[in-house]
C-alpha cells in the first residue's frame, strides 16, 4: 500500500508540475494572461503531491513496512524514533523526497504571495521557472531516485541507518536546515530569470526577492553551522572543518549568496551591478545543483556523501543547462544590463561592496578549484589526487583577513565619496577597539603573527558593527536592532566571533595521546588534570553497546567510549567533550589491543563554544534583519513590477541619495 500511494503521489506531483509549467508557458506566448488562474489548483496538486509523498515514506519508516525498498535498505527495527523519522533524508532516494517537499512549499508560499498579480508576465516566468525545477525532481523520483519501489521478498528487519548518523541527535536537524537553505535560492533564481525574460532588469526584481534570499541565506548558514557541530561533537577528531568537498559544496552557494546580499543594496541605491547581481544569483542557484551533485552523485569519497548512484549524470546535465540558459539571457539582454550610475570614488561604500564582491568570489573560485579539480584530473587521465587543508588554508587566510578589513571599512562609509576628516572621525573607535583586541591578544598568551592579526582586524570590524547599532539605537530605539542594515551589523558581529574563535582554536590546539596503564594514572596537557577511573559498559535500548572509559577532568568525570553498532557490525568511538567559554577539552578512545592499558587522545582547544554562540548570533542577526526596518523613501528606482514595499534603507550615517530617472526599466 505504501509503494501504491507514494508512487502515486510522485506521479501526481511531476504531472501537476508539468502541466502547471505548460499552461504558463502557454498564457505567456499567447499573451492570455487569464489562463495563469488556473496555475493555482496545480500548485495545490502539487503541494499535495508532495505532502503525501513524505507522509507515506515517514508511515513505512515508522511502521517498519519492508516491502518499500527503501525502508529495507536503510530502515531497522531498534532503531530509535527519532532517527527513524530522520532516515528519511539519510539516504540518496528519501533526500531527493524531502528536497521536493520544501521545494513544493516554496513554490505554494510565493504563489499564495503573488495571488493577486498572477497575470504579471514577471511573475509568470518565475513561476514557469519554479515550475520546471519543481518537475525535474520529481522526474528524478520517477526514474533513478525513486524512493517508492517494491520488495519482492521483504526481509524481517534492515541494516538501520549509518551508525555515524545515528550518534547525535543534529543528524535530525542539519539537513533540513541545509535544504531550507539551498531550496530556498530557487526563488531569486526563478525571479532573476523573469526579469531577464521581460527585460525588466531594473531593481524591481530585488525587492521582490530580497526577503527570500535573506531567508534561505539564514537556513543555509544555520545549516554549516549545526554540521560543523555535528562533526566536532561527532568524529572526535579535534575538528569541525576539514575542507571536505561536501563541506564545501554547501559553503560555495553561501560564499555566492553573501556577495549577492551585500551587492543588491548598490544596485537599489545606484543602479549599478546588473549584470553582476544576476550572474550571483544565478550562480548560487547553480551551484546549489552541483553541491546535490557532488554529495549524490558517488564522485566523492566523504563521510557525509551519499552511496554512487545513476543520478549523477541527470544533475550535471541539469547544472549545464542552467549554466546555459543564465549565460544566453545575460547576453541576450546585455544592453538593457548597462548600469546608470558609476562609482564616483573607491573610498564610498559601493567601492567597498564592489571589492567585497570581487574577493567573496575569489574566495568561491579557490575553494571551486580545490574541489573540482582532483575530479577534473581523473577524468582526463584517471589518476586520484588530493587537494588536502594545507591548499585551502594557504589560499584563504588572505582572503579572510582582507574580508574582515573589509567588513570593518563598509559600514563606516557613505555613498559616493568619503572625505579624510569623515573618515577619521567614524574609523577612530574601531580603530581603537581593533588595536586594543592585539594588545588582549598578546598579554594572554597569543603568538603568531596571523592569530594576533585576526584578533586586532575582528576588533577593527566589531568596533564599525558596534558604532553602528550605537548610532541606530539612539535615533530609533528598539527599532535600531532590525531592519537590513542593523540584523546585518548583528549578523556581522557574529562572523566576527566565528574568525576568533576559528583563529585561536587552530591556532592554539594542543593534542596529545595518553596511555592509561591502571586505575589512577595522572596525565597533565595544557594546565588541565587527566587521572583514569576504570571502564564501564552501558547496553543501550536499540542493542548499541558503549565501552566507557571513565576519566576525571579536572573533578568532572567524562565518558568517552567505543560504541558497538551489532545491526552494522561497526564500532566507532564516541568522544566526550567538557566545553566552557575559554576551552574545550575533548577525549576520545583509541582502539588498542593491549588489554590491560586504555588510549585516550585528548584535545584541549580554545574558544571553541564561541564558533556556535557566533553561529547562533547570526541567525538572530538574520532574523532581525528580515524584520521591516525604519521606512524612508527609496534612493533607487524599481523596475515597472510594482513592489509589495518600498526598501528599508535604515542606514543611520546616510541620507537619501538619488537615482537617474534613467534606471527605470
Amino acid at each position: 500500500m505504501h509503494v501504491l500511494i507514494g508512487y502515486g503521489s510522485v506521479s501526481l506531483g511531476f504531472a501537476g508540475a508539468v502541466l502547471g509549467a505548460g499552461t504558463i508557458a502557454v498564457s505567456l506566448l499567447r499573451k492570455q494572461p487569464e489562463m495563469m488562474r488556473s496555475v493555482r489548483l496545480y500548485v495545490a496538486l502539487i503541494v499535495a503531491a508532495g505532502v503525501v509523498g513524505v507522509i507515506t515514506m515517514e508511515s513505512a519508516l515508522l511502521q517498519h513496512d519492508f516491502s518499500v525498498k527503501y525502508v529495507a535498505e536503510h530502515g531497522r527495527i531498534g532503531t530509535p524514533t527519532i532517527y527513524t523519522i530522520a532516515t528519511l533524508w539519510g539516504a540518496l532516494e528519501g533526500s531527493i523526497l524531502l528536497w521536493a517537499l520544501v521545494l513544493v512549499g516554496y513554490l505554494a508560499v510565493v504563489t499564495w504571495r503573488f495571488r493577486d498579480r498572477l497575470d504579471d508576465p514577471m511573475v509568470g516566468w518565475a513561476l514557469l521557472t519554479m515550475l520546471v525545477v519543481t518537475a525535474y525532481f520529481f522526474g528524478l523520483m520517477l526514474g533513478p531516485a525513486n524512493p517508492f519501489i517494491e520488495v519482492a521478498n521483504p526481509p524481517d528487519d534492515g541494516p538501520g541507518l549509518n551508525p555515524l548518523l545515528q550518534n547525535n541527535i543534529f543528524m535530525a536537524f542539519h539537513p533540513p536546515m541545509l535544504y531550507l537553505g539551498y531550496v530556498g535560492f530557487t526563488v531569486p533564481f526563478a525571479f532573476a530569470i523573469g526579469a531577464l525574460a521581460t527585460g525588466r532588469v531594473g531593481e524591481g526584481w530585488l525587492v521582490e526577492t530580497r526577503a527570500w534570499t535573506v531567508f534561505a541565506w539564514g537556513f543555509l548558514t544555520l545549516g554549516i553551522v549545526l554540521g560543523a557541530w555535528w562533526s566536532y561533537e561527532t568524529l572526535g577528531w579535534g575538528g569541525y572543518w576539514a575542507w571536505d568537498p561536501v563541506e564545501n559544496a554547501s559553503f560555495l552557494p553561501w560564499l555566492t549568496g553573501t556577495a549577492f546580499i551585500h551587492s543588491v543594496m548598490v544596485q537599489e541605491r545606484r543602479g549599478m551591478l546588473r549584470v553582476w547581481n544576476l550572474s550571483l544569483v544565478c550562480a548560487t542557484f547553480a551551484l546549489t545543483i552541483l553541491g546535490t551533485f557532488l554529495t549524490r552523485s558517488g564522485v566523492i569519497a566523504s563521510v557525509h556523501a551519499f552511496s554512487e548512484s545513476g543520478i549523477g549524470p541527470l544533475l550535471l546535465g541539469f547544472f549545464a543547462v542552467i549554466v546555459a540558459v543564465t549565460v544566453g539571457l545575460i547576453g541576450w539582454r546585455g544592453d538593457a544590463l548597462r548600469s546608470v550610475g558609476k562609482i564616483d570614488s573607491p573610498v564610498s561604500r559601493e567601492g567597498a561592496f564592489l571589492a567585497n564582491n570581487v574577493v567573496f568570489a575569489a574566495f568561491a573560485f579557490v575553494v571551486l578549484l580545490g574541489t573540482v579539480w582532483p575530479l577534473i584530473v581523473e577524468a582526463i587521465n584517471g589518476d586520484r589526487i588530493a587537494v588536502g587543508n594545507p591548499f585551502f588554508d594557504r589560499m584563504t587566510m588572505p582572503i579572510g583577513f582582507v574580508l574582515l578589513f573589509l567588513m570593518a571599512m563598509a559600514p563606516v562609509l557613505p555613498w559616493r565619496k568619503a572625505s579624510g576628516e569623515l573618515l577619521s572621525d567614524r574609523l577612530m573607535w574601531p580603530a581603537v577597539l581593533g588595536v586594543a583586541a592585539m594588545v588582549f591578544s598578546l598579554l594572554f598568551g597569543a603568538a603568531g603573527w596571523a592569530p594576533v592579526l585576526t584578533f586586532g582586524l575582528a576588533g577593527f570590524a566589531a568596533g564599525a558593527a558596534l558604532r553602528q547599532l550605537v548610532i541606530a539605537t539612539k535615533r530609533q530605539g528598539w527599532r535600531g536592532f532590525v531592519g537590513r542594515t542593523n540584523g546585518g551589523m548583528i549578523v556581522h558581529l557574529g562572523v566576527i566571533l566565528i574568525a576568533v574563535a576559528f583563529a585561536g582554536s587552530n591556532a592554539y590546539l594542543r593534542q596529545a595521546e595518553f596511555q592509561f596503564d591502571s586505575v589512577g594514572d595522572t596525565k597533565e596537557l595544557a594546565g588541565h588534570t587527566f587521572t583514569y577511573l576504570g571502564t564501564d559498559q552501558v547496553v543501550s535500548p536499540d542493542g548499541r553497546i558503549d565501552d566507557q572509559v571513565l576519566v576525571d577532568v579536572d573533578g568532572s568525570i567524562e565518558r568517552p567510549a567505543l560504541s558497538l553498532f551489532p545491526f552494522a557490525g561497526r564500532t566507532l568511538g564516541t568522544p566526550s567533550t567538557r566545553g566552557s567559554l575559554i576551552d574545550d577539552v575533548q577525549l576520545s578512545v583509541i582502539p588498542t589491543n593491549e588489554d590491560q592499558s586504555v588510549v585516550v587522545r585528548v584535545t584541549v582547544q580554545p574558544l571553541v563554544r564561541w564558533l556556535w554562540i557566533g553561529g547562533g548570533l547570526m541567525a538572530v542577526g538574520t532574523a532581525l534583519a528580515l524584520v521591516p526596518g525604519k521606512r524612508r523613501r527609496p534612493t533607487s528606482a524599481t523596475s515597472a513590477l510594482p513592489a509589495s514595499e518600498p526598501p528599508a534603507l535604515d542606514d543611520p550615517d546616510d541620507a537619501p541619495t538619488s537615482v537617474p530617472a534613467e534606471a527605470v526599466q
